[in-house]
Order: C-alpha cells, then structure tokens, then sequence
C-alpha cells in the first residue's frame, strides 16, 4: 500500500446540463477553478448512448483490452471518483457509476463518454495539499495513481 495525505478545501455544488459529457466538463471546471485533486459523488440520469467500460476481456491478459457497453436507454445513476493530475499536470477524473433501468444494472468507468440526462448532479470536494499524480503504467496502459 502506498498513502499520502490532504485537506478537503472548497467543496463545488454542479448541476451538469443535458447532452453534458461527465468526464469532460468535470475535468474543464477542475482546469478553470484550480482544482489539483478532489473526491466525487454523482447522482441523476445517463443518456442513451453513453459509454462506460465494464471490464477488461481478459482479467489477466496483458496488454489490458477494454470492453464497453453502450446504453440503449437511459439510466439512473450513482457512483464516486478521484480526480488527480496526470504527468502532463492536466486533471484526469476516474470515476465509476452504476447505472439502473427496470431490474437491470450495469457498473463501469466513465472515460468513454457518460451523457447527462436532464438531472446529473455532482458534489465535487477539493483535496488540498494533495501531491499525488497519475502516473502511465507501460504494462497495463492505465495512469495509475501515485500518492
């Protein structure tokens, strides 16, 4: 286990507008409002459409190839992420939703594109004095976080 430790600062109340690209405007208002990390919980709809990675194919198999699904309606979501900065220093959000229609579920990563149906809100709290950083990981491809 690797650990480092921060302080909440400011804590950004979003409403996120229909069509909005989650990963994108969270990571353009972190660049605007000089938020170098910060921990997040969102609530409200995904758009039909959007995409979320659900898992690698093969849990062992190097390099790690990605599947996604694609919703073919909309869904309620809820889910919690990190946002750090990556070795270029810009923001990077990783973040996980479930997202439910009826009596199916479905959970995975935003960073394919997850689309703002009518009602997504975000609680954004900043973590100051925070120095940790994603950092590319040659083996898996991912932008590990390094505390």
């Amino acid at each position: 286990m690797k650990y480092s430790q921060a302080k909440q600062g400011r804590v950004f109340i979003i409403r996120l507008e229909d069509g909005d690209i989650i990963h994108e405007e969270i990571e353009r208002l972190a660049k605007t409002e000089s938020v170098n990390a910060a921990s997040l919980i969102i609530v409200g709809g995904a758009d039909e459409g959007s995409s979320l990675v659900v898992g690698p194919e093969d849990g062992r198999s190097q390099p790690v190839n990605p599947m996604v699904h694609v919703l073919d309606n909309v869904h309620e979501v809820v889910g919690t992420g990190t946002l750090f900065p990556n070795d270029q220093n810009e923001p990077k959000l990783h973040m996980h939703i479930a997202g439910g229609r009826k009596s199916t579920t479905v959970t995975g990563c935003v960073r394919h594109g997850v689309k703002a149906w009518h009602i997504l809100e975000i609680i954004m709290i900043e973590l100051v004095g925070a120095t940790a950083t994603r950092v590319p990981d040659p083996i898996t491809g991912f932008e590990l976080l390094n505390p």
